[in-house]
C-alpha cells in the first residue's frame, strides 16, 4: 500500500492569498494513501524541506506530492530532498498551483477546488 506525503507551499502570498492552502492539505489528507498532509509557508525554505525529509524517514513515505511553484523552479530542489532522505527522487511530483491555479483566478473558492483536483492527479501519479 502506498504511503503519500503531500505538503502545500503557500508560497508566501503567491499561493495562500488566492488558495486556502489549509484546506487543500486537509482534503489531500483523505485521499487514498496519503498518510501525511501539510501546508507551510515556504516549503522549499531550509525548514520546509527538513519537514520533507524528516516525513519521509519517520513516515516511511513511499512517495511525495508537493503543491507549489513551477516544477521548473523548484522540482530539483524537492528531488534532491527526496533523495537525501532515502526516497528515490523520481517519486516525488510537483502539482504547480501558482502558475495553473493562483495566479488564473481570483475567486477563493474556485481556486480552492481547482487546487485540491490538481493535487488529486499527483496523488494518483506518485
Amino acid at each position: 500500500m502506498a504511503r503519500i506525503g503531500v505538503y502545500i507551499c503557500h508560497c508566501g502570498e503567491n499561493i495562500g492569498r488566492t488558495v486556502d492552502c489549509a484546506a487543500v492539505a486537509e482534503a489531500a489528507g483523505e485521499f487514498p494513501g496519503v498518510v501525511d498532509a501539510v501546508d507551510y509557508k515556504y516549503m522549499c525554505s531550509d525548514p520546509g524541506q527538513q519537514m520533507i525529509k524528516d516525513a519521509i524517514k519517520e513516515k516511511e513515505l513511499t512517495g511525495v506530492v508537493v503543491a507549489a511553484c513551477s516544477p521548473r523552479m523548484h522540482e530539483t530542489t524537492f528531488r534532491r530532498a527526496a533523495a537525501e532522505a532515502g526516497l528515490n527522487p523520481y517519486l516525488l511530483e510537483m502539482a504547480n498551483l501558482r502558475e495553473h491555479c493562483s495566479w488564473v483566478h481570483e475567486d477563493r473558492e474556485v481556486a480552492t477546488e481547482k487546487a485540491v483536483d490538481l493535487v488529486r492527479v499527483m496523488v494518483e501519479k506518485v
